[in-house]
């Protein structure tokens, strides 16, 4: 298969598994998949670990681009994700009381000799990470037939 073009992802079925999928972008090819405890092959990470994935690393890259920038001894990143599905009643900040709403918690562990005014500016932006800010509003999806 030829290499998508940069910016573009491809997912084919790979053929070795239930749910297996190829995913293949513009110099990488890896396997997704589910758990065997649902069918699955267990031949790859699930749709949202790769989700969760996409959060992580991209808020990870987005700090160490600002402490690079900044001269902020930051050393070392962890971020440590987690996705649930929560009915919307029990939801605080939820502009519907119906149905269940998705929540991903993200836990953020700053290594370095950060003072406290870093520690917060560091959080700050880490909201301002590409994917975070695509996550967190309103997302169009179209759909076409080739």
């Amino acid at each position: 298969m030829t290499q998508p073009e940069p910016g573009t992802v491809v997912v084919t079925d790979a053929g070795s598994g239930r749910y297996t999928q190829r995913v293949t972008t513009a110099g990488h090819e890896f396997l997704a998949d589910e758990p065997a405890s649902v069918g699955g092959a267990d031949a790859g990470p699930t749709p949202y670990d790769l989700l969760l994935s996409a959060l992580g690393t991209c808020t990870s890259m987005t700090l160490r681009m600002y402490a690079d920038r900044k001269g902020i001894p930051l050393t070392r990143t962890t971020v440590r994700l987690r996705h649930d599905r929560i009915h919307a009643r029990d939801c605080e900040r939820c502009e519907t009381e119906v149905g269940l709403i998705s929540r991903i918690t993200r836990e953020i562990s700053l290594e370095g000799d950060l003072d406290d005014a870093q520690r917060a500016r560091l959080l700050e932006i880490a909201d301002k990470c590409p994917v975070h800010r695509t996550l967190s509003h309103e997302i169009a999806i179209e759909t076409h037939a080739i």
